[in-house]
């Protein structure tokens, strides 16, 4: 089965973000290009073990719409444009978990929740486009994104 998104999850057991140096004499410069390619292979190989774990963990409708109003939620004071934004985020999410084309054949699972949140996440257009809006959205999904990350905590749970 193919994903289109690229997941950028916050794995317990690797890191997802490392440096490298790129001065210096070049043994040490091979010796970072190994190490490089070392976390890369760890992180790959605890990805596709978290994938498989999340592929086989069931989620219920009513699940995944709990957790779209965790990951989406209306703030107690919000106004009637606000719940209405909101509700329109909400579902928008929900179209992307249950009519993605790449996720029809996933089944009802936290993996494909996961790869909706982070379609969302990633490709949504904002309500409100602000100047340096593609330059944050890089560094979030460099860095972890917090819509991502959170809705992975719910699916390991």
């Amino acid at each position: 089965m193919v994903y289109n998104n690229t997941l950028n999850l916050a794995l317990q057991r690797a890191d997802r973000i490392w440096t490298a140096s790129h001065t210096g004499d070049m043994g040490s410069k091979l010796e970072d290009a190994g190490m490089t390619l070392f976390m890369a292979e760890n992180y790959m190989n605890e990805l596709s073990k978290e994938a498989g774990k999340l592929n086989r963990r069931k989620v219920s409708d009513a699940e995944v719409g709990e957790c779209i109003k965790l990951l989406l939620p209306i703030p107690t004071d919000a106004t009637e444009v606000t719940e209405k934004n909101v509700k329109k985020l909400r579902e928008d999410l929900r179209k992307r978990y249950y009519n993605a084309p790449d996720l029809l054949e996933a089944g009802k699972n936290g993996y494909r929740f996961i790869n909706a949140v982070s379609d969302f996440a990633t490709h949504a257009k904002p309500l409100r486009e602000t100047a340096g809006y593609k330059e944050n959205l890089f560094l979030k999904t460099m860095e972890g994104n917090p819509m991502i990350d959170k809705a992975y905590q719910l699916m390991a749970a």
